[in-house]
């Protein structure tokens, strides 16, 4: 045992493994006799030794580092035999599908297995010596399938273009592995995201295989899995669940239950409950889809890499971040470790990572991973591939949640052109791009064009989506915010009580999705002066967040914040700073959102002037003013309200020209961003008058 601790030591390249064995009699046949114990023939009588045969079988059971940053791995195996059902019947199956000749064969082998350089130096060879067309046309074919799982997409439509070639020649137009190849161009230019061409090719598959092979059905099934990927991908949802249940149907009835293709098939279904919504669904058929890949793949198989990010994107939908991290974690280190550098899944992978420090406020983190995933992607993608658009919109999602919305907007309109040009004008991605766009126009107090992307989102959610689907909650959202600044309190409740109905149905009590519901309810109520109501709606979203957010959250100074304004607005001054207190302790001290700073500053300032503080309110409105001229146009409707707020510290201490100059001010900003009936708008008016009676 000491050598192998200390094995690693002599290298940095070394990583030492030791396996632990759990040897049951009962668990084998009698018929045979796997080991033997030799302590009467070994050259070291002080050992224990035991001798196994080269064809004992074990099933590993576990792998883990016994030490936290130790280079030694224990593998924990129990020994079974060719008798043990799921073996057989999964070895069993698995010899069909790599048939062939010898070498041919050892070759689809090395792919099932993720062996992806050997397979091609093996095909290579098999290429220079090949004899026959036949033989050709199937390395050709076998080199592209290598090539499609590099993430090499254009080498390997060339490969089975080739091939292709050379199966047209045969005489039947029905040959199956003409069908095979229509097939894997058609599965290419899915993951390149020519979503109509890869349709084309998997139609043109499938009428071969109905023909050619009626009395294979897990072909047929494998191609109704393709066709259904095709129409997910296009967003016609419900033609996708059509052909995802046709080929399950027939996998459930011929293969095996831990068979590779049965996973696929569950993860296929589990992928169109995500997009549909439907969370709890999902994450039952990925978790039939891991069970199936942890028993029937290699640990570091790029397959079961997939099933770990999936679950961990339903975690991240249902607000549950801690868990999606941690799938999404254990998926990157199998791909560092699977896929080559520049392949576009490790792109993905860290898309979903800085995903979840986004919804975590850990920005930074968030920043570098998404840039980390566009280096990738510019590389190992075309110029207008979709994910080079997701790229730019996660990066979008930053910018605007720290506040920086010139930067924001460049990016989601990079995002928009690209996503413009290569998905279809109702695909929900576009609508996810015109609904950031909008929130952006809205922080920039742009009300009308918000309104516009927001309109243009609500649109095609509603020719692609079923309507309790979740995203229509966050529409509502945003329509209640757009109605709350517009100053229609009665659109706002409309519009929120609509969302959260939607929700209601959707997540669970407490999920974080409620907490924006309530905050906007808060905000309205607010508007309405019914501040019981506020301070409640404020303080269940303050509830949510500390269940589900980290204690330094931006989100959480938000909601202090919050609560401490009704608190000032009550008349409670003491609990109102105590709340803008802790606020201001999360937002000065995390790379959050300046403007989020200045508006508790600007609280801050109306709590002290309120109680007569008016040096300590002077000073909070300054540093909220500098932020607020620094970042916002000149116009914007948040200027206004500090401008007013101003006003009235000014008239308070009976400087009335600083107070008519900076009253003028927000009168001006509100007559060309606001509504004549406005509520601020009215009050800016108010106070004009008042100091210039009092002037």
């Amino acid at each position: 045992m000491n050598f192998v601790q200390d094995s690693p030591h002599e290298s940095t390249d070394n990583v030492s493994v030791i396996f632990i064995m759990t040897i049951d009699p009962t668990k084998i046949s009698t018929s045979i006799t796997p080991y033997a114990m030799i302590d009467d023939h070994t050259a070291i009588p002080s050992e224990e030794e035991i001798l196994f045969t080269m064809h004992t079988v074990f099933r590993v059971d576990k792998m883990k580092k016994p030490a936290e940053n130790s280079r030694l791995w224990e593998v924990q195996l129990t020994i079974t035999d060719d008798n043990d059902p799921q073996l057989s019947t999964l070895t069993n199956r698995i010899n069909k599908e790599i048939d062939g000749r010898g070498w041919q064969r050892m070759g689809k082998l090395m792919l099932k297995v993720g062996h992806f350089d050997q397979a091609e130096e093996l095909y290579n060879e098999l290429l220079d010596n090949a004899s026959t067309d036949s033989d050709r046309a199937f390395i050709y074919h076998m080199l592209g399938t290598m090539k499609y799982h590099q993430g090499k997409y254009q080498e390997a439509v060339i490969f089975f273009e080739n091939s292709l070639k050379i199966y047209r020649k045969t005489p039947l137009e029905d040959d199956a592995s003409l069908g095979c190849s229509y097939g894997a161009i058609g599965l290419t230019y899915n993951n390149m995201s020519e979503y109509s061409k890869a349709l084309e090719f998997y139609e043109k598959a499938n009428q071969i295989f109905e023909k050619a092979m009626p009395l294979n059905p897990p072909t047929l099934a494998a191609s109704y899995n393709n066709i259904d990927l095709a129409y997910n991908n296009l967003g016609e949802y419900s033609k996708a669940l059509e052909f995802y249940e046709k080929a399950n149907q027939i996998f459930e009835k011929v293969l095996p239950p831990n068979h590779p293709d049965s996973a696929t098939s569950y993860n296929n279904i589990g992928a169109l409950y995500k997009i549909m919504g439907e969370y709890s669904k999902a994450l039952e058929f990925y978790e039939k889809t891991l069970k199936i890949r942890e028993i029937s793949l290699p640990p570091n198989h790029p397959s079961l890499a997939g099933s770990y990010n999936n679950i961990g994107g339903v975690y991240k939908s249902m607000g549950e971040y801690s868990k999606a991290l941690e799938f999404y974690e254990k998926s990157h280190q199998i791909l560092e470790i699977s896929l080559p550098s520049a392949h576009p899944d490790l792109a993905s992978s860290y898309n979903c990572i800085g995903g979840v420090y986004d919804n975590m406020g850990e920005y930074s983190k968030a920043l570098g991973c998404y840039e980390k995933g566009l280096e990738i992607t510019k590389i190992s993608l075309p110029e207008n591939h979709p994910n080079l658009a997701t790229s730019y919109n996660n990066i979008g999602v930053v910018y605007c949640n720290i506040g920086d919305y010139s930067k924001a907007l460049e990016y989601y309109e990079k995002s928009l052109k690209i996503r413009e040009i290569a998905l279809p004008p109702t695909h929900p991605l576009l609508a996810s791009t015109h609904n950031n766009i909008g929130v952006v126009y809205d922080n920039m107090g742009d009300y009308s064009k918000a309104l516009e992307y927001y309109e243009k989102s609500y649109k095609i959610y509603e020719k692609t989506l079923p309507s309790t689907h979740p995203l229509f909650a966050g529409s509502h959202l945003n329509f209640a915010a757009f109605y709350e600044k517009s100053g229609d309190s009665a659109a706002a409740l409309k519009a929120l009580q609509d969302a959260y109905k939607i929700q209601q149905e959707t997540f669970e009590e407490g999920n974080t999705a409620f907490s924006f519901t309530f905050i906007w309810f808060g905000k309205v109520y607010r508007g309405l002066k019914e501040y019981a109501k506020t301070l409640d709606f404020f303080e269940k979203c303050l509830t949510i967040e500390k269940r589900t957010l980290p204690e330094k959250h931006p989100y959480l100074a938000s909601t202090y914040s919050n609560i401490g304004d009704v608190h000032r607005l009550m008349g409670d001054y003491e609990r109102a700073l105590a709340f803008h207190q802790k606020a201001l302790n999360i937002q000065e001290n995390v790379n959050s959102n300046s403007l989020e700073c200045a508006t508790t500053y600007m609280n801050l300032g109306e709590t002290s002037r309120e109680m007569k503080d008016y040096t300590t309110a002077l000073t909070y409105y300054q540093k909220g003013l500098k932020i607020r001229e620094e970042k916002l146009a000149n116009n914007h409707p948040d200027l206004a309200v500090i401008y007013h707020n101003m006003s009235k510290l000014y008239f308070s201490t009976q400087k009335y020209s600083m107070a008519m100059k900076y009253v003028q001010q927000a009168v001006e900003i509100g007559q060309q961003k606001l509504s004549s009936t406005h509520p601020h708008l009215v009050e800016y008016r108010e106070t004009f008058d008042k100091i210039r009676k009092g002037v």
